[in-house]
C-alpha cells in the first residue's frame, strides 16, 4: 500500500512538473513565436518569458524578426534591344509582422525571390544594355520600390535592394572590348597629335624668335659695319682734301688698281672708265714729255714731266728727280714721292691704255701689257 501510494505521489509530481514545463516559453531577443488554441491564432510570444496552457496551445516555430540577407544568383533577363544578360541581386528585407508573415504567405523567401525576379525582368525590359550598365542606382530604386509595395501584406520590409553583376553574353563582351580598346587608343592618338601639335607650335615660335632676333642682330651688324665704312670714307676723303693730292699721284693709283679689275680667275675681260683713261693721259704725258696744243707743256691738268726726269735721280740741269721740267716763264712743280715702276714699261703701259680702245684682254696676274711698245 505504502509503495502504491509513492508511486502514485511521484506520477503526480512529474505531471505537475511537466504541465510547468510546457506551460512556461520563453523566446530570444528580436525573435517571436505564434500561438494556436484549438488550430486557431491565439497570440505572438514576445521575446522574455511567455506562459501557456500546455496541451491546448500550440507555439509554432520561431521567426527571426532581424534584418536577413539574400542573395538571388543567375537570373536571366532580356534587355530592351534583345539581348539576354544574367543578373545576380542581393536583397536585404525585414520581418515586421510574425502574424502576416507566418500566416499571408507559405515561405515568404521564395516568395520574395520570385517577385524580385519578376520586377528584373520587368524594370531591365524597358532598357537597352548600355542603360542597364549605367543606371543601377535607378534600378535599385525602382526595385526596392515595387518589392516593398508587394510584399507590405505579407508583413515583410524590404530595406535595400543592390545589383551584384550582371553578365552580358561573351560575344557582346568581346564587342565592348574591341570598343574600349578602340577607344582608349583613340585617345591616345588624340592626345599624341596635340602633344605633337604644341611641340610644333612652340618649335615655330622658337624658330621666329630665333629669327627676329638673329635679323635684328644682322639689321645692328649692317648699321654698324655701315657707320663704320662711312666714317672710313670720311675720314679717307677728308685726309685727301687736307694734303691736296697732285693728279699725277691719283694716275698713278689708278694704274695699281688696274691689275684689281682683272683679278677674278673667270675674267676675260675687263672694262677701263672713261676718267682712268683721261687720268692715264696725264701719266703718259708726264712720263712721255708730251706737250698741248699751246706749247708749254700743259695738257689739262699738271705740268708734263719731263723725259729727262725718268733717267736718274739728278738730271743733267741740277734738279732734283722729283721736279718736273716746265717750260719758260713758269715756276717748277714739286712731283710726289712715289715708286716708280721702270720707265719702258710704265711708258708702255700708260701709252697702252690711253690711246688703246676702251675694253682690253686681261693677262695674267692683272697685268695690263706684256712690256712691248703699243705702237
Amino acid at each position: 500500500m505504502v509503495i502504491a501510494e509513492t508511486l502514485i505521489a511521484a506520477v503526480i509530481a512529474l505531471a505537475v512538473l511537466i504541465t510547468v514545463l510546457r506551460s512556461v516559453r520563453i523566446v530570444g531577443q528580436a525573435r517571436a513565436r505564434n500561438v494556436e488554441r484549438f488550430g486557431r491564432y491565439r497570440k505572438t510570444l514576445e521575446p522574455g518569458m511567455n506562459f501557456i496552457i500546455p496541451f491546448v496551445d500550440r507555439v509554432k516555430p520561431l521567426i527571426d524578426l532581424r534584418e536577413q540577407v539574400v542573395s538571388f544568383t543567375g537570373q536571366s533577363v532580356i534587355t530592351e534591344d534583345n539581348l539576354v544578360v544574367q543578373i545576380d541581386t542581393v536583397l536585404f528585407f525585414q520581418v515586421t509582422d510574425p502574424k502576416a508573415a507566418d500566416y499571408e504567405i507559405v515561405d515568404y523567401i521564395q516568395a520574395i525571390e520570385q517577385l524580385t525576379a519578376t520586377m528584373l525582368r520587368s524594370v531591365i525590359g524597358s532598357m537597352d544594355l548600355e542603360q542597364t550598365l549605367t543606371s543601377r542606382d535607378k534600378i535599385n530604386t525602382l526595385l526596392r520600390g515595387v518589392l516593398d509595395d508587394a510584399s507590405g501584406k505579407w508583413g515583410i520590409r524590404v530595406t535595400r535592394v543592390e545589383i551584384k553583376a550582371i553578365d552580358p553574353p561573351k560575344s557582346v563582351k568581346d564587342a565592348m572590348e574591341k570598343q574600349m580598346r578602340a577607344e582608349r587608343e583613340k585617345r591616345a592618338a588624340i592626345l599624341n597629335a596635340e602633344g605633337m601639335r604644341q611641340s610644333q607650335i612652340l618649335t615655330a615660335e622658337g624658330d621666329k624668335q630665333s629669327a627676329i632676333l638673329r635679323a635684328e642682330g644682322d639689321k645692328q651688324s649692317a648699321i654698324l659695319r655701315a657707320e663704320g665704312q662711312a666714317t672710313a670714307i670720311s675720314e679717307v676723303f677728308q685726309a685727301i682734301h687736307d694734303n691736296d693730292p697732285d693728279p699725277k699721284l691719283l694716275a698713278y693709283q689708278y694704274l695699281q688698281t688696274l691689275p684689281q679689275l682683272a683679278a677674278g680667275e673667270g675674267n676675260t675681260f675687263w672694262v677701263i672708265p672713261s676718267e682712268v683713261t683721261a687720268a692715264l693721259q696725264s701719266v703718259t704725258k708726264a712720263f712721255t714729255g708730251a706737250v698741248g696744243p699751246g706749247g708749254t707743256g700743259d695738257s689739262d691738268g699738271p705740268v708734263g714731266a719731263s723725259a729727262s726726269a725718268d733717267a736718274g735721280p739728278v738730271d743733267s740741269g741740277g734738279q732734283d728727280a722729283g721736279t718736273a721740267a716746265v717750260g719758260p716763264g713758269e715756276s717748277a712743280q714739286k712731283l710726289p714721292q712715289v715708286p716708280r715702276p721702270k720707265p719702258v714699261e710704265a711708258i708702255d703701259q700708260a701709252s697702252a691704255i690711253a690711246t688703246g680702245p676702251a675694253v682690253i684682254p686681261a693677262q695674267a696676274n692683272g697685268a695690263a701689257a706684256d712690256g712691248r711698245s703699243a705702237d
